[in-house]
């Protein structure tokens, strides 16, 4: 299905998006761990407001430099600003830039759509050509508030023309005048999404993503297959079942050059092997989108393995976007606990190559992580191991129900 000139998504998809690693612009060495990739060292540029840039490496190494970095010097590099500050009229689009937008989150759905218009206007300043937002942006993660901060949500093929079917929907209105005015595809992280069925006699709240293209069209919306349903003894215990219901459709749509195919899964999908596996056997995916939430039990655990792991299964890159990390309200200074229980993020928004490479991210703060990706790494990883081509499945296979 087409809309214009552009391929509207659909059911299964990957996206695809591969760094172009230039640590070497500021003076780093790599060394060699392959055929096909070296192992830069892996940096995050913090642009502080005074103007002083610092470069973290994931090996402890720092450097202080006296200027920011212009954005060739930031190829590669994972950009992060303290700052809420909305940015300088768009820049030109760069083709496989890709904008990871971990900002906090609070109980006010207002302050929340500032908060992403101001993230949203860096990121494309910084000329992204794809923003990834992080999960349930619009309001709390918690099973409760759920309710109240759902939105009926447009579908595939919605445009802003749709009047008011798309004022329904104040979080998907903002996203699509975004992408429409910055020229930018955008992955909406998520929002609770309500839909009447029985005729109106009651209604089902699902975790939903929306895709949009540079025309504000959208062109994917993925409700999340895998409810995040736990008790960790001495951890937590989360029960999205509560409130929330399984979505049944796997999501991709095709980005255009250099991207291809997207594909998107919303933080438990990641848990799931067989969800990657198909999307990238069926759609030959080069970036896997995967907005999420991990807590501080599981975040620290499996937050990284598990993107690494879908990185190398599916030789392809894997981006994901959390909310940034907020203190309890209740454990400050006279502080009062808020109107719902307090969801603690892991933060730690991330991009991994098809080697398996933590090529960008940032910790738990507030975060702009901006990276360029190179898809010629995929087809390189895919070539020179083609375990795709090596499938026994007359032993076994992944298939469609």
């Amino acid at each position: 299905m087409r809309i214009g000139s552009r391929p509207v998504a659909v059911a299964l998809g990957l996206s695809s998006s591969s760094l172009r690693a230039s640590a070497s612009a500021i003076g780093t060495t790599s060394s060699t761990t392959g055929a096909f990739f070296a192992r830069p060292r892996i940096f995050s540029a913090f642009i502080a407001p005074s103007g002083v840039s610092t470069s973290r490496s994931r090996w402890g190494s720092t450097t202080n430099y006296v200027r920011p970095y212009s954005l060739s010097q930031t190829r590669g590099l994972a950009m992060a600003s303290t700052s809420s500050s909305s940015s300088p009229a768009s820049s030109q689009v760069v083709p496989g830039r890709v904008a990871l937008l971990q900002f906090p989150v609070t109980e006010s759905k207002d302050t929340n759509h500032q908060t992403a218009s101001d993230y949203l206007a860096r990121a494309s300043a910084k000329g992204a050509q794809l923003c990834v937002l992080p999960e349930i942006w619009n309001g709390p993660y918690a099973t409760a508030a759920f309710p109240e901060y759902a939105e009926v949500l447009p579908d595939i093929g919605a445009t802003l023309a749709d009047g008011d079917a798309i004022d329904q929907s104040p979080s998907a209105k903002l996203l699509m005048e975004k992408a429409k005015g910055y020229g930018m595809w955008i992955v909406g992280g998520s929002v609770p999404e309500r839909v009447s069925v029985d005729d109106g006699k009651k209604d089902e709240i699902y975790n939903t993503c929306l895709c949009i293209n540079p025309q504000g069209t959208v062109v994917g919306k993925h409700r999340k297959v895998h409810l995040f349903d736990i008790d960790v003894p001495g951890g937590i215990r989360f029960m999205e079942s509560d409130t929330l219901s399984p979505g049944n459709t796997m999501t991709a749509f095709d980005a255009g050059e250099p991207l291809g195919m997207i594909g998107v899964g919303i933080c438990y999908d990641i848990r799931f092997p067989e969800y990657s596996l198909l999307l990238c056997q069926k759609h030959k995916c080069n970036v896997l989108i995967f907005p999420g939430a991990f807590n501080l039990t599981t975040g620290p655990a499996h937050w990284e393995l598990l993107q690494r792991g879908r990185a190398v299964d599916n030789q392809c890159y894997v981006v994901t976007a959390a909310p940034a990390r907020s203190e309890d309200p209740a454990s400050m200074p006279d502080g009062k606990p808020g109107k719902y229980p307090h969801y603690t993020s892991w933060g730690h928004s991330t991009v991994v190559s098809p080697w398996g490479e933590v090529v960008a991210g940032c910790d738990e703060k507030e975060a702009l992580v901006v990276t360029d990706i190179d898809i010629e790494k995929v087809k390189e990883m895919r070539q020179g191991i083609p375990t795709l081509k090596q499938k026994r499945t007359d032993l076994y296979k992944v298939s469609d129900p």
